[in-house]
């Protein structure tokens, strides 16, 4: 029994001395290093490798970007009140002038179911009256002209697709085709924005 036991001995003896013996494998011995690196690293390396933090010219120079942004900002916010402003004052009397043209169109077919009629054979009164609506539709002309609305009467001219509107074309006018060979209703401009465009009928060859 002793033997045996001595035996025992022996082999688990040898066991363990071929386990102290086996080499670590390379994946094993980088890990090593690498704990060991990690634990060997001092103070002054970890500082070393933890971001900088900006220089105080860097934060000047980011101050200086962020106040010249936000002055351009405010810059470009005041020129275009400015532009909003000079719009108001020059067209927000549009809705108002557009509503004026149909009386001002009224006008002149008054005058214009007049035109062939003879003065001997009207009355007084239609005379007067008429002198009246004639001078009514001036004054309102005049009125539009100071405000800026401005007549498109393009008799003649070629046709401008911008300010004008083609009802009709005629053939056999002996007019350049595109011409404006008659003006069914006049258009207006105010500054230079169409407030309504002239109606009108063109040649055609």
């Amino acid at each position: 029994m002793m033997q045996d036991d001595e035996k025992n001995l022996d082999a688990t003896s040898d066991e363990t001395q071929e386990t102290a013996a086996t080499p670590e494998t390379p994946e094993a011995a980088n890990d090593a290093q690498a704990e060991a690196g990690d634990a060997e690293q001092t103070p002054e390396q970890a500082e070393d490798q933890a971001p900088a933090e900006p220089s105080l010219e860097d934060q000047l120079a980011a101050s200086n970007d962020q106040l010249l942004r936000t002055l351009a900002e405010l810059e470009n916010t005041r020129r275009r009140a400015e532009r909003d402003r000079g719009d108001a004052l020059k067209y927000g009397a549009m809705s108002f002038a557009r509503d004026m043209l149909s009386v001002a169109d009224n006008m002149q077919r008054a005058l214009k179911a007049v035109e062939d009629v003879d003065d001997g054979d009207m009355s007084d009164a239609a005379k007067a009256m008429l002198e009246g609506v004639a001078a009514t539709e001036r004054d309102l002309q005049a009125s539009l002209q100071r405000h800026k609305v401005m007549p498109i009467n393009p008799m003649g001219e070629k046709f401008d697709p911008n300010q004008h509107e083609a009802l009709f074309e005629a053939p056999g006018t002996g007019q350049p085709s595109g011409t404006v060979i008659e003006v069914v209703e006049i258009g207006y401009m105010m500054e230079e924005r169409l407030l309504r465009p002239a109606k009108v009928g063109l040649a055609k060859d």
